[in-house]
């Protein structure tokens, strides 16, 4: 039976949670303050991003079809643009990887704080303040996970990512409807100001194009994926969406950068919502890790040495945890990731890439020219606007 699984594939459901589970992730806490940041009005580009997102994502899967040789998204640079191509698509890719790693140590930080407010740690003579303290414990506990070789440990990990989003949507509805917060909140129209910072954090939630195209091969019916792709989007654009929106009645402009952070203290919701965040981090980390230490295997050729790849993860995790210490701004460390990588990887890209290739074959593509190039735009905005606006907001943090 073993033998023939690859060719079996994956069934439509399970697809479909891998796809949501792709796209569902930390960007769901810090939805609430994206739009507190923008006003209601950014609801508005809120669904521009996913419909472009989506868009693209079916660009990514017509990239693969024009080639037997393409698997992987660095694949479908190299077939656009040789060498070069494939190398600057992993560096996007890696790097979109290795700052979500320095979000979660951030959050993992903040929430810990959040429960346990007094705690202080002396080690070797040395006091350190309880967030930081907790960063260093996460990473010490996170660290042997990183060690493993087997992702198939891994997959179950992933129907985390899913349940912790559903718990979290929970908690804080029944904090709003029965823990005495209410609903009411009237927010802001629209305040152009923060609209930098919303569009970056919502771009940051719709990344989920560095697996699309291990989903896409890796499906039994590959004519499925358009339908497994739309239905991903709508799940997660309306429970971002709803999240967002409860969050921002509840806590109007108060809202913190995660919305776990609002939460009453000692309600049982609000306990339940912050330790399903931990949790979700904490079997995701390793999946972020894994990809990067491999790249640096393969391109030093250490791939079979044991020791050295535990060298190389455990760098890895010692170099994210300095950064998480250095920068503990989560929304502004969110913000940069989404504006700079992740509208790179998921707007940009993709659209340069297809009409790079499609560009070959000749066919005729006008209108999809023209949209393609009003998303290169749209992208190129986003990246501008909010990876200045995002790195103004680090340096002012000091």
């Amino acid at each position: 039976m073993e033998n023939n699984t690859p060719k079996s594939g994956t069934g439509f459901f399970k697809t479909c949670f891998n796809g949501v589970n792709a796209l569902s992730g930390v960007g769901i806490l810090s939805i609430p303050y994206a739009l507190s940041q923008g006003g209601w009005l950014s609801v508005l580009i809120f669904i521009t991003i996913a419909i472009i997102c989506f868009y693209t994502g079916i660009l990514l899967q017509r990239c693969i079809d024009s080639s037997s040789l393409v698997k992987t998204y660095p694949d479908i640079g190299e077939l656009a643009f040789g060498r070069k191509g494939k190398i600057i698509v992993a560096i996007f890719l890696y790097l979109e990887l290795y700052l979500v790693a320095i979000d979660f140590l951030i959050l993992e930080g903040d929430n810990l704080e959040k429960l346990f407010p007094n705690a202080n740690f002396h080690v070797a003579g040395l006091k350190i303040g309880s967030k930081p303290g907790f960063v260093l414990i996460f990473s010490l506990m996170v660290l042997p996970t990183t060690w493993l070789r087997s992702l198939s440990m891994l997959a179950y990990v992933a129907l985390g990512g899913v349940m912790a989003s559903v718990i979290l949507i929970a908690s804080v509805l029944w904090v709003g409807v029965f823990d005495g917060v209410g609903f009411h909140e009237k927010g802001v129209t629209v305040n152009w100001s923060g609209m930098p910072t919303a569009m970056s954090l919502y771009a940051f939630c719709f990344s989920g194009h560095a697996v699309f195209p291990m989903i896409y091969t890796g499906m039994r019916n590959r004519k499925a994926f358009p339908m497994v792709l739309l239905i991903c989007f709508i799940i997660c654009t309306l429970s971002y969406g709803l999240t967002g929106v409860i969050g921002y009645l509840m806590y109007g402009e108060s809202l913190s950068s995660q919305v776990t952070l609002n939460l009453p203290s000692k309600r049982v919701a609000s306990n339940v919502a912050i330790y399903t965040t931990l949790i979700n981090p904490f079997t995701k980390f390793a999946l972020i890790i894994t990809p990067i230490a491999e790249a640096i295997e393969n391109s030093l050729h250490v791939g079979k040495n044991r020791t050295v790849g535990i060298l190389i993860r455990t760098a890895l995790v010692v170099s994210t945890t300095i950064v998480a210490l250095v920068l503990p701004f989560f929304a502004y460390v969110v913000a940069l990731t989404g504006s700079f990588l992740s509208s790179t990887v998921t707007i940009l890209l993709p659209c340069v890439c297809y009409l790079k290739i499609s560009s070959r074959t000749s066919r005729n593509l006008r209108s999809e020219l023209v949209v393609c190039l009003g998303i290169i735009m749209i992208g190129a905005g986003i990246i501008v606007i909010g990876t200045y606006n995002s790195l103004k907001q680090i340096v002012h943090s000091f």
